[in-house]
């Protein structure tokens, strides 16, 4: 009887903890809501562009045959006046390489002006030291002509005033770096799972808000756009400081931060969209390459946060199945949060309040793929990525060197 009841105080005190955990986040979320703004709205509209800034859009592609004509074809769309798209292909195998030659000799015959807006770039061999796609960035960066450099991947369609509508508010703000959230496209109902988890766990950790307060460490970066002042993007290093980088999209942006350089976030419904996974398992193969990365291939630290991810989203389901009578209010409380954070999201994004009941299932395929990623990583003794492998020793040694082991 003595154990039992030590027993129910410790499952009643777990609850409450996963209570106050998840309702406190709810909370902090729920106040700093509007501080993200959202510049698909009218009033961040602009009617000209003749006073804005040249950019140079500089997009990475490595086997993209499937999807950059499409990614290509509306970047050369955008109503914006002054900038150019610098399109790498970075040792294709497949057709990459002859669409964007196609397409920059059909956008040649158009006329003189589109004549200069798409640039082709080979990149036929990667030297030593270097990830491909980084090195292809670099590569881009070094012929653009732009006062700002977008950053963007070779499967991302953008709307045609989503330039235009990012450039106006930088400006407005006097931003050095700005990031534009892509509006996901889900088609199945795993897709729909996995990113409402993903995003789910986003809202969790992460602070989006803080990334304009220069007082916070906060950052942020995404690959699908990296906006950012040419002057800034060369006083950081530029992608020859971020060579080794398998998260260079976020650290870009945490050295922006670090160098004490303005950083703005925005929302912007249906501005970009990007078809990120596709199927369940599509995020369980992404995070392969991602995850063992993000916490700097640290075993210790990977485990522990596998833990962590379990505790918080599968405790609040699997304790209100073992716990009893009063011990059950914290779970309660906790699924209810779980739920509100489903209500949220889906108002502002295609993920139905109904996926909340798949939340456990989520947490599972997503713990499954981190410790995936830790396991396949350690096994091949590195990384592959698009066809070229890293090994996890040099992968390694650049993360013990570079800024950000002093910035965490």
């Amino acid at each position: 009887m003595h154990w039992r009841a030590i027993w129910d105080w410790l499952v009643a005190i777990t609850g409450g903890f996963l209570a106050v955990v998840w309702w406190q986040r709810i909370m902090v979320v729920w106040w700093n809501r509007k501080s993200v703004a959202d510049i698909s709205a009218p009033e961040c509209d602009v009617s000209t562009t003749a006073a804005l800034p040249r950019v140079s859009i500089i997009v990475p592609a490595r086997n993209e045959a499937e999807h950059i004509e499409a990614a290509l074809t509306s970047l050369l769309q955008l109503d914006y006046a002054e900038y150019e798209v610098i399109a790498v292909n970075d040792r294709s195998e497949d057709g990459t390489g002859d669409i964007v030659d196609r397409l920059q000799a059909e956008w040649r015959a158009r006329g003189e002006v589109l004549h200069h807006r798409l640039k082709v770039l080979h990149v036929s061999q990667l030297p030593e030291g270097w990830l491909g796609k980084v090195h292809a960035m670099w590569m881009g960066a070094q012929r653009a002509s732009g006062e700002w450099l977008l950053f963007t991947d070779a499967d991302v369609v953008f709307r045609a005033d989503a330039l235009r509508r990012a450039v106006a508010y930088a400006k407005r703000e006097r931003a050095d770096h700005l990031v534009l959230f892509p509006t996901m496209i889900m088609k199945s109902v795993g897709e729909h799972m996995m990113m409402a988890f993903f995003q789910s766990q986003f809202v969790f950790a992460h602070r989006p808000w803080k990334a304009a307060d220069p007082k916070s460490r906060d950052s942020i970066g995404v690959g699908a756009f990296n906006l950012v002042r040419r002057a800034v993007y060369e006083k950081i290093g530029g992608y020859a400081a971020l060579r080794m980088a398998v998260l260079d999209d976020m650290m870009l942006g945490e050295l922006v931060k670090q160098q004490g350089f303005r950083q703005r976030c925005v929302f912007g419904l249906g501005l970009l969209r990007l078809r990120w996974i596709e199927g369940a398992f599509g995020m369980v193969r992404g995070l392969t390459k991602n995850f063992f990365a993000i916490l700097r291939f640290n075993v210790p630290f990977a485990m522990a946060a596998i833990c962590g991810v379990l505790l918080i989203n599968a405790g609040p389901f699997v304790g209100l199945w073992f716990a009893h009578g009063w011990a059950r209010i914290g779970y309660i409380l906790a699924l209810l949060a779980i739920a509100a954070m489903y209500y949220g999201m889906a108002s502002v994004s295609d993920i139905s309040l109904l996926y909340f009941f798949l939340h456990l299932v989520g947490t599972l395929l997503f713990a499954f793929a981190m410790l995936r990623s830790v396991v396949v990583t350690l096994g091949r003794g590195g990384i592959e990525w698009r066809g070229t492998f890293y090994s996890l020793q040099e992968l390694k040694r650049f993360e013990k060197k570079s800024p950000r082991w002093n910035w965490i």
